[in-house]
């Protein structure tokens, strides 16, 4: 059951392959060695504007500042990213659902 691996990027993702003797490529990941390697860019996951907390937060108002939730609410990006490791998933079903988040520091 091949782990996937997701880097921040292509670049990290290449070299993550090639120190793990990854080296069939695919669109839009590396296979290989009981891995898939796979990347990103940009954010996965944001932090939910204003509006979601209240209404009243949709426009900007000094009044208002500053806006300190109790409980921080996140939105997950529906990124290129998102989508390529979905249908990287689905390519290979049998997939271990943990995934490996890196960066390159």
């Amino acid at each position: 059951m091949p782990n996937l691996i997701v880097a921040e990027k292509p670049s990290v993702a290449q070299a993550i392959a090639k120190a793990m003797s990854v080296t069939t490529r695919r669109d839009g990941y590396w296979e290989g060695g009981g891995y898939l390697v796979s990347w990103c860019v940009g954010h996965l996951v944001g932090l939910a504007p204003p509006g979601l907390y209240d209404p009243r937060f949709e426009r900007w108002d000094r009044a208002d500042l500053p806006i300190l939730p109790e409980k921080w609410q996140y939105l997950v990006s529906s990124s290129t990213c998102q989508r390529r490791n979905k249908k990287c998933l689905k390519r290979r079903p049998q997939n271990d659902p943990n995934a490996g988040n890196t960066y390159a520091g």
